[in-house]
């Protein structure tokens, strides 16, 4: 078999490979044995044709079928031969030739990059210290306490953090439209579920009210029929109400699961879920910092190949996000380049300094972390079952383990230096987005 590689522009290769016309009778004429031992011929018993009967009738379709087997057997050949590596599959190009002559074909394809990391002692790290003091499980009782409120009549206008009942109807030049209109809707002004405009035409009112006021829809209103017009709204207040902190007892313990040991039992498991938290998020920031150190640090080309399949994939995962499964509607390519190129660029990196470092998946450590997800569900017995039937699942947790570590064995070469902080530091504790517990 005779091959010649050229370069051409990056990663892209052209092989041209020509297979013996003796390898390619020598095969057709072991298949045509194959197929006449069950061949139906009209004339002869099944099997019993001559050979020369069976090449007439199956000579053409046998000769495509081994062409095409051995297009995929010799191109294997030819990478390892000359130690190429393909990041995707090739675009076969066939070369005209004489019947009964050798096979030639062109193969076009991107290779993996070739390249050596960058020196690890020479990354520098920030690696945060931090515990749950007893401060801290205060706070996040406080914050259940504050997410779970007992709801008192106000006896007064309404504001902000109230809950409110209200019958309403909204129209526009004098017509009603499709979901402007309520009745006994429960909600708590405040919290982003109403316009700002209409909570606004609602302040201060009190239970029995009733109010009527305009309201502009945003021009990027997610209904487009009604983005940018006016309405004009009716609402009356059934019921308006005020939160008050509920007693820290048995019956509130009871609302997170704790049957048993009462108000010290729930701080011992907020305590625990405090401190699984903080240690992902530890461990987040440290992971964070050493992927852009370590993309920053060993700057190389992409196949064009793999960053397309990459945006196909995350194209397909918005798609299924947003609940549909029609190709047509996938999200513009554009705006998945950029993460694309990063996912390629990493797991580049990540395979090569795993290769290179001799690091092997711990079996161990992927039950330790299947253990410390499956304890943040109601009953871990089913979340753990659910995980380890899950293949994807289970394949994504341990790539997860092995980024650990990765990230370890960067650690204990690069610059580390430990900064101490605080729970609230880290995991932003106060903020809306941050206090669900």
């Amino acid at each position: 078999m005779m091959i010649s590689v050229e370069s051409l522009a990056g990663l892209e290769r052209r092989m041209q490979v020509s297979v013996p016309a003796s390898r390619v009778r020598q095969q057709v004429d072991a298949r045509l044995v194959q197929v006449g031992r069950t061949a139906r011929i009209k004339g002869f018993r099944p099997g019993k044709a001559p050979i020369h009967v069976v090449r007439q009738h199956y000579g053409p379709q046998v000769r495509e079928e081994v062409v095409s087997d051995l297009i995929r057997q010799s191109f294997a050949e030819a990478v390892q031969r000359e130690q190429l590596a393909p990041a995707g599959g090739p675009r076969i190009e066939p070369a005209p030739g004489e019947a009964g002559g050798d096979l030639r074909y062109t193969a076009v394809f991107e290779v993996y990059p070739q390249f050596q990391l960058a020196g690890l002692a020479e990354l520098r790290l920030v690696r945060p210290q931090a515990g749950v003091a007893e401060s801290d499980v205060d706070a996040m009782i406080e914050t259940l306490r504050a997410q779970r409120p007992n709801w008192i009549p106000a006896g007064r206008g309404c504001a902000s953090g109230d809950r409110v009942a209200l019958d309403f109807e909204g129209r526009i030049d004098g017509e009603t439209f499709e979901g402007g209109s309520g009745k006994d809707i429960e909600v708590v002004l405040g919290n982003g579920r109403l316009l700002r405009q209409f909570e606004e035409g609602l302040h201060g009112a009190q239970a029995g009210e009733s109010r009527e006021f305009d309201l502009r829809f945003p021009d990027d209103y997610h209904n487009r029929n009604l983005a940018g017009r006016t309405a004009r709204f009716s609402a009356t207040l059934q019921r308006v109400e005020s939160p008050e902190l509920p007693v820290l007892d048995e019956a509130f313990c009871l609302q997170f699961g704790v049957s048993a040991g009462g108000v010290e039992r729930l701080r011992a498991e907020v305590r625990e879920n405090m401190e699984r938290e903080l240690a992902g998020a530890i461990r987040g920031r440290v992971r964070a910092q050493v992927m852009d150190q370590l993309l920053a640090a060993n700057p190389i080309e992409l196949p064009r190949t793999l960053i397309e399949a990459e945006v196909r994939d995350l194209q397909l995962e918005m798609l299924r996000r947003a609940g549909s499964r029609d190709p047509r509607q996938l999200p513009p390519r554009d705006a998945f380049e950029a993460p694309a190129r990063r996912r390629v660029a990493l797991a580049l990196i990540l395979n090569e300094l795993v290769r290179a470092a001799g690091i092997q998946s711990d079996s161990a450590r992927v039950q330790t972390r299947l253990e410390e997800i499956a304890a943040g569900y109601d009953d871990p017995e089913a979340a753990r079952r659910q995980f380890r039937e899950n293949e994807g699942a289970m394949r994504q947790l341990q790539m997860a383990v092995l980024e650990d570590q990765v990230v370890e064995h960067v650690l204990a070469t690069a610059q580390v230096i430990d900064q101490p902080a605080t729970f609230k530091d880290i995991m932003n504790f106060g903020a809306a987005a941050a206090s669900e517990g």
